[in-house]
């Protein structure tokens, strides 16, 4: 009866450790990543909410968010980080790859 109990502890050691080292693992790094989170400042203020002065080619779209650059361009990427694929920094003012988008055309609206 020993041996068998022995033989059973035995056996359930490895995942029982393995079990116990995995959880510390993961306590620990999600404590890394909480303390992590409070030195960063908070998602708003990473983003300009307000625009700038000089950033007159910023738009706000009811339900995608803020989209910077001419969003009546073709290749404008829709997004508040790049303008377009040809020109992702800008400016978008005399871009000679400029292309209007027809709206009426359901196959251009969709981004």
């Amino acid at each position: 009866m020993w041996k068998t109990l022995l033989v059973i502890a035995i056996g359930l050691f490895p995942p029982v450790l393995s079990l116990w080292v995995i959880r510390k693992v993961h306590m620990r790094a999600r404590s890394r990543l909480r303390r992590l989170s409070m030195t960063f400042p908070s998602a708003q203020g990473r983003y300009n909410i307000i625009p700038e002065p000089g950033e007159s080619d910023r738009h706000y779209l009811e339900g995608v968010g803020f989209l910077i650059g001419d969003i009546s361009c073709r290749y404008n990427a829709r997004s508040a980080h790049i303008r377009c694929a040809i020109n992702p920094c800008g400016p978008c003012e005399g871009c000679r790859d400029y292309q209007s988008r027809e709206l009426s055309d359901s196959k251009n609206m969709v981004g």
